[in-house]
C-alpha cells in the first residue's frame, strides 16, 4: 500500500471517530483522548527509552490530567500534569539506572506535558459554554484540512525546502496550500456564527491555529531527529505511529483555546 493510499484509508477510519465523539464530549470524547494520549506517550517513552523515563509517572500524570480536564477544568488538568513531578520523583527515588536522574525525569515531564496537556486543551474546548460543540470541530476539521493540503501541495508543488535540518520533507509551497486551506476551513465553519464579534475574527483563529499545528509538527520532527528516528512508530501506516498523527494537535488544541478566550465572548 503506498503512502498516500495508506494515509487515506486511516484518515477514512479515524476522522469520522474523532468527529462523532467530538460532537458527542464527556466521556466518550475523554476515552478516545485517553487511548490516543497513552499510545503516543508509549510511542515517546520507546524512542527515548536510553534516557530512561520513567514510565508509570508519565502514564499517570497525563491520564490524571485528562481526567481533571473532563471533571473539573483547567485547573483540575494543571494539577492533574503536575502530579508528574511527584510520581516522577518517587519512582527515581527507588530506580536503579544508569541514566542522569535529572535527563530521566526531565524526559517523563516533558511527555506527560506534551501528550497530557496538548490533549486536555482539546477536552476544554469542547466544554467551552454555548459553542464548544463548534469550536472542537473547527479546530479539528481546521488542523486535518491543512495537514492533508500540505502534505498534497508539498507533493505536487514542493521545490523550497521550509526547514532543511528539522524536517527536509516539509516545503514553503505546502505550508502555504495548508495555510490557505485551514484559514479557509475556519472560516466556513465559523461563518455567520457568533462566536467571534468581527468578520475578520475567524481568519486570525485560523491563522492562530494552523501556525500552532506547523509548529507542534515541527517540534516532534526535532524530537525525532534528536532520538535517531524517522515515525514514532508503524501504527498507523502511512501515518507512522499515533505520535505523529496527533503532534499538530498537540500544539494547535492549546493555541486554539487561549485565542477563543481571547478573540471570543467566552
Amino acid at each position: 500500500m503506498t503512502s498516500l493510499l495508506s494515509r487515506v484509508a486511516i484518515a477514512a477510519a479515524g476522522v469520522p471517530i474523532v468527529l462523532i465523539t467530538a460532537y458527542y464530549g464527556g466521556w466518550a470524547l475523554f476515552a478516545v483522548a485517553a487511548v490516543a494520549g497513552m499510545l503516543a506517550l508509549h510511542e515517546l517513552y520507546r524512542i527515548a527509552r536510553t534516557l530512561r523515563p520513567l514510565v508509570l509517572a508519565g502514564y499517570g500524570s497525563a491520564a490524571t490530567a485528562l481526567v481533571g480536564a473532563t471533571v473539573g477544568g483547567y485547573v483540575w488538568m494543571l494539577g492533574g500534569f503536575l502530579l508528574a513531578f511527584v510520581l516522577a520523583f518517587l519512582f527515581a527515588a527507588v530506580a536503579e539506572t544508569r541514566q542522569s536522574t535529572t535527563v530521566a525525569m526531565a524526559t517523563t515531564i516533558l511527555g506527560a506535558g506534551w501528550v497530557g496537556l496538548g490533549l486536555g486543551h482539546l477536552l476544554l474546548i469542547r466544554d467551552l459554554p454555548s459553542y464548544g460543540r463548534l469550536a472542537i470541530t473547527t479546530v479539528l476539521l481546521t488542523v486535518f484540512v491543512s495537514d492533508t493540503f500540505a502534505f498534497l501541495g508539498g507533493r505536487i508543488a514542493g521545490r523550497h525546502r521550509m526547514t532543511p535540518v528539522v524536517s527536509p520533507g516539509k516545503t514553503w509551497e505546502g505550508f502555504a496550500t495548508g495555510a490557505v486551506g485551514g484559514v479557509l476551513t475556519s472560516w466556513i465553519a465559523l461563518y455567520q456564527e457568533a462566536i467571534f464579534a468581527d468578520g475578520w475574527r475567524p481568519f486570525a483563529f485560523g491563522g492562530i491555529v494552523v501556525v500552532a499545528a506547523v509548529v507542534g509538527d515541527l517540534f516532534e520532527s526535532l524530537v525525532k531527529r534528536d532520538l535517531g528516528v524517522k515515525d514514532s512508530g508503524g501504527l498507523l501506516l502511512g501515518h507512522g505511529g499515533m505520535l505523529d498523527r496527533v503532534d499538530s494537535l498537540l500544539f494547535a488544541a492549546p493555541a486554539a483555546y487561549f485565542a477563543l478566550i481571547a478573540l471570543g465572548e467566552f
